[in-house]
């Protein structure tokens, strides 16, 4: 099972950038699916989840209004567009993978860098 994460780099603030999390080994359509972050020197938050039936969406109160998770399950694969990046969305986002039923993230990709310069 392997997710990858991609569409990170360096941005203005005010930018957006759109990250992939494709999925390969599962099948995403029964995972309920979560995007984190990590910033230098702090622990990795929560940012935005998707349940497996996309029934239902949720985020964290710094990206309410700017980030927006959607799935397309035909490429098996979950955005995060983030738009209005600030100087404090810096941080490598990973993604997660949770199986139907599950209380623990099953699966996590590797990382990709988010730079937002001001």
């Amino acid at each position: 099972v392997q997710l990858q994460a991609s569409g990170g780099g360096l941005v203005q603030a005010g930018g957006s950038l759109r990250l992939p999390c494709a999925a390969h080994g599962i099948t995403f359509s029964s995972h309920g699916v979560g995007w984190f972050r990590q910033a230098p020197g702090k622990e990795r938050v929560f940012v935005a989840g998707i349940t497996w039936s996309s029934s239902s969406t949720n985020y964290a109160d710094s990206v309410k209004g700017r980030f927006t998770i959607s799935r397309d399950n035909a490429k098996n694969t979950v955005y995060l567009q983030m738009n209005s990046l600030k100087p404090e969305d810096t941080a490598v986002y990973y993604c997660a993978a949770a199986r139907r039923g599950s209380a623990n993230w099953d699966y996590w990709g590797q990382g990709t860098q988010v730079t937002v310069s001001s």
